[in-house]
């Protein structure tokens, strides 16, 4: 199969290209080809995205632990442009957790359609109360490295990606765990000081969860995580592009200081996604109302607990609104996630004998066509 535009993103930057694809996988990156099976004009064709924070959608949130929910979830997505994804937990009890890491490994092991289950995140329960956000308060507890290796067993070691408050971390023992076991550590629903945070990078944390969002924030004398993510360029930071959680001028200058390489753009997605504004449902156990421009808030409190985002928005916001250059932009959805994740040597970019996960957009970002893994999914 032979796919082709005049704008094909390849090593950062567009040019006049083929992909041709075999077995699931781009067998050669070609010029441009007589009598292609796909031929796309001036559309843009981009490497498909990757979102590693995402709760849910469509009515469904991954604690509910239903296969059909999560099955249901992977084969819509694709519609904007996503091929793979990591499931997102929320803090809960011992069993809701647990239940809902089997879920998705059930699901991996009996089979699903549409876009690619890369591994679970777990953000929380081991979360800073002042800094919860929408997690209950209730279940936020201090790290325990013996309770997690039993969410990692649930899990059938999927569980690729933490997201906790380090400085609560005793001696930094569960932080050290996960690196040892190669799951990514990432700073986040807390208010650490700069002087701790800093300690957490230098403990193994590598990443920051959803930067400006449900972290300490940023002071001329008092830095917080907000400024430990500035400074430490090569630290990934998640940051959330719908407009709602962070300022176009905040998103921009965010991109100015982690630069092409180490911004991961998430959608911190929830079940209420693509559900009537007005809709209240239970997140964490908590009541979230979904507002008319696409953000979900606790009802009574008022705290954002997340997006409604859909990827292929996100980066038109980016692009568009945030003034952050292609480059940035595309490797934020693309490219850095799978860096991060340790699966860019067959994700994240298009190049031969990575799979044939692609996504073709037109001028207005819509989502035109996608490929998971060669399979044609819209």
């Amino acid at each position: 199969m032979i796919i082709q535009s005049t704008k094909v993103w390849v090593l950062d930057t567009w040019m006049a290209a083929a992909l041709k694809v075999e077995d699931g996988k781009i067998a050669a990156v070609l010029p441009m080809q007589e009598n292609p099976d796909y031929d796309f004009g001036d559309q843009r064709i981009i490497p498909g995205f990757m979102d590693i924070h995402c709760h849910g959608a469509y009515g469904w949130d991954t604690n509910d632990a239903t296969p059909e929910g999560l099955r249901t979830w992977t084969s819509r997505i694709v519609t904007e442009g996503v091929t793979s994804l990591f499931p997102t937990t929320i803090t809960q009890s011992e069993e809701v957790l647990t239940a809902a890491v089997k879920n998705v490994a059930n699901v991996v092991k009996e089979g699903y359609e549409g876009a690619e289950i890369m591994g679970i995140h777990f953000e929380g329960p081991y979360l800073d109360q002042t800094f919860k956000g929408a997690q209950p308060e209730q279940y936020c507890v201090m790290p325990d490295v013996e309770q997690f290796k039993r969410y990692l067993a649930a899990s059938d070691n999927l569980i690729k990606l933490v997201t906790m408050a380090t400085e609560h971390d005793k001696n930094y023992e569960l932080t050290h765990f996960l690196v040892d076991h190669g799951i990514v550590v990432s700073q986040g629903h807390s208010g650490a000081t700069y002087e701790q945070a800093v300690l957490g990078i230098a403990n193994g944390a590598m990443s920051m969860t959803h930067v400006y969002n449900g972290m300490s924030k940023f002071h001329h004398r008092e830095p917080g995580l907000v400024g430990t993510a500035f400074r430490f360029r090569e630290v990934y930071g998640e940051i959330i592009c719908d407009g709602n959680h962070v300022h176009p001028a905040a998103i921009n200058d965010f991109f100015r200081a982690k630069g092409p390489d180490h911004g991961i753009m998430v959608t911190d997605s929830l079940m209420v996604k693509s559900l009537p504004t007005g809709t209240i449902v239970k997140f964490g156990g908590n009541d979230i109302e979904l507002f008319p421009d696409g953000s979900a808030h606790l009802v009574g409190a008022g705290n954002l607990a997340g997006s409604t985002l859909n990827v292929n928005r996100g980066l038109q916001i980016m692009v568009e609104r945030a003034e952050v250059p292609w480059q940035s932009a595309i490797n934020a959805v693309t490219l850095n996630p799978a860096k991060m994740m340790g699966v860019d040597d067959r994700k994240g970019s298009l190049q031969a004998g990575k799979d044939a996960d692609i996504v073709v957009l037109n001028s207005d970002y819509d989502v035109v066509a996608c490929w998971c893994r060669g399979k044609k999914a819209v």
